[in-house]
């Protein structure tokens, strides 16, 4: 594969400003710098940086990040911050998108990736792909609340939502943990709502079996193998460990 075409496909940039970049000297090819267009690049085996930032080889590239409030799920909203100004250029990919969605007001784990097939399958319904959320509330913790949730609630507007899953973080009144296995709109928010209390703040610390790093700040973000992606679809994170680390 020709450097130009290696990084055409991995990158936001043209052919033609990849060539000029190329030939500028912002291209190294394990570690020297290359200013041939036509170099031949194998992706497995070479490491090809643009700007000092590793362009990562694979075909498909799997992002993780730690969404900080004030940012939308989207690149196409006028006069709205997009997830995607957070990703560093170098990672940056034509078709990068985020899977799911988390509002404006909400952080935690967002993946951004350019394989439609994962994609859909980690938000497909029958995928009931477990979904978790550190919550704090307006006003106390109540026991029905639990109950409420694990019966399948019916939202002010009619809407029914499956069994989920509550509990309050020990030491606190007014922190949670909720297990979702679906992804209506805004449906944490409107399940107490239903209840009459308000969420505050709303963060996603799961999905499935892969638990956002604790160490990877708001507004951070790293790639993931293929093989943790999965870990989305084929394991789920224990309940009450994360409780107890809410």
């Amino acid at each position: 594969m020709r450097l130009d075409q290696f990084l055409s496909a991995r990158t936001m940039y043209s052919r033609r400003e990849l060539r000029q970049m190329i030939s500028s000297g912002s291209v190294t090819v394990d570690g020297a710098v290359m200013k041939k267009s036509d170099f031949p690049v194998k992706p497995e085996e070479n490491r090809v940086c643009l700007m000092g930032e590793h362009v990562p080889g694979d075909l498909y590239l799997y992002v993780l990040l730690n969404k900080p409030k004030g940012y939308v799920c989207s690149a196409d909203e006028p006069g709205q911050h997009s997830v995607l100004e957070l990703i560093p250029p170098a990672l940056l990919r034509k078709n990068l998108r985020p899977v799911g969605r988390l509002d404006k007001d909400s952080t935690g784990m967002l993946l951004l990736t350019d394989d439609g097939q994962t994609a859909h399958q980690i938000i497909s319904v029958r995928s009931h792909a477990a979904k978790f959320y550190r919550i704090v509330l307006a006003r106390p913790w109540e026991d029905s609340y639990a109950a409420q949730i694990a019966s399948g609630m019916v939202l002010r507007d009619g809407t029914q939502c499956m069994p989920a899953q509550a509990a309050l973080v020990p030491g606190t009144q007014r922190e949670a943990l909720i297990l979702l296995r679906e992804g209506k709109y805004h449906q944490v928010r409107r399940m107490f709502a239903a209840m009459g209390n308000h969420v505050e703040e709303l963060e996603r610390v799961a999905i499935g079996g892969l638990v956002l790093p604790p160490d990877l700040p708001l507004g951070g973000c790293q790639v993931l193998l293929h093989k943790d992606v999965q870990k989305m679809l084929k394991y789920e994170a224990d309940f009450a460990s994360l409780l107890q680390t809410g």
